[in-house]
């Protein structure tokens, strides 16, 4: 079952199965800065309740010319912190964690979410 997207700002999420999907709009170097935007999306417009069980979480930063001057690391912490208690209940519950960047045709960023014996994957 696929829901459609929620969220008209910066942020949108869909649900298509197990998998969570959330778009953020934009970039920025301040990994700081996705925190609170996704964290307020979460606790305005998600309805779901986080599980239990272990969860894979895919992060894909994508940017239009040069790469951002931002440490993957730094925004894959803060998307975590953000989703945390929405989408799982602990960062504990992320058994597998792939963050990426590319070039793309805009700037935004995706974040997809899944249980971990769930393949999550499309094409």
């Amino acid at each position: 079952m696929t829901s459609g997207w929620i969220g008209i700002g910066k942020v949108r999420a869909r649900e298509t199965g197990e998998t969570v999907e959330l778009t953020i709009d934009g970039l920025t170097t301040q990994a700081k800065y996705y925190k609170p935007l996704v964290y307020e999306f979460m606790r305005k417009e998600w309805s779901s309740r986080p599980s239990y069980g272990d969860y894979t979480v895919e992060i894909l930063m994508e940017h239009v010319g040069d790469p951002p001057w931002l440490d993957l690391d730094n925004l894959a912490k803060a998307l975590l912190d953000a989703i945390k208690g929405y989408l799982f209940h602990d960062d504990a519950q992320v058994a597998r964690l792939l963050v990426e960047r590319h070039e793309g045709e805009r700037e935004r960023i995706t974040i997809r979410v899944f249980p971990r014996q769930a393949s999550g994957r499309s094409g």
